[in-house]
């Protein structure tokens, strides 16, 4: 949908149309990002519901300067950082990581493919937050330099950067974790 029908049905007042279909359209990326902040499923449940309410609420803040995902990330990132700074948080042990779904393949492809996903993913995981959270919006959400920069309040020329050195410190992680 692009922006200029966004601020059409914004100003149409059919909202609950318009909700239902950036659900529809960004609800696994609002959820799965909420999860990769906060590292727990219960906690993504809640933000994306939360995301979504502040959404509609804030939906005359949309002013089309980037994308409807762009604009929800943005929503999830503050959201979820708040969850995280909040007491009840601080209190409590985090645990659990999100972990997609296998396919009917054979049962020992399955698990060699799970093992090497977790162990990319604890590698990405690894990383500091800055490297971590540009690596995941680049190579999961398919967001651009410019929008990551957006999101994170950043230079372009930051976000390049910082991707360099991720995808650099993921390679050299697995490299050394290589039998040799």
């Amino acid at each position: 949908m692009s922006h200029e029908e966004v601020r059409h049905v914004i100003q149409s007042g059919d909202l609950e149309s318009l909700i239902q279909d950036w659900m529809e359209a960004y609800g696994d990326d609002v959820w799965r990002y909420a999860c990769f902040m906060t590292k727990r499923r219960d906690a993504a449940d809640d933000i994306t519901q939360d995301v979504f309410w502040k959404a509609y609420r804030h939906r005359f803040a949309f002013r089309g300067e980037c994308s409807v995902k762009t604009w929800l990330l943005g929503i999830t990132r503050r959201t979820a950082i708040n969850y995280l700074r909040s007491a009840f948080v601080r209190k409590v042990t985090l645990f659990g990581l999100f972990s997609p779904q296998g396919t009917s393949r054979s049962a020992e492809s399955v698990m060699m493919d799970r093992q090497a996903e977790r162990s990319l993913w604890e590698t990405v995981l690894g990383l500091p937050a800055k490297y971590r959270e540009v690596l995941v919006l680049d190579a999961h959400y398919e967001l651009s330099n410019n929008e990551i920069a957006e999101l994170l309040d950043l230079s372009e020329g930051t976000v390049k950067s910082r991707l360099h050195r991720a995808r650099a410190k993921v390679e050299r992680k697995l490299k050394e974790e290589e039998p040799r």
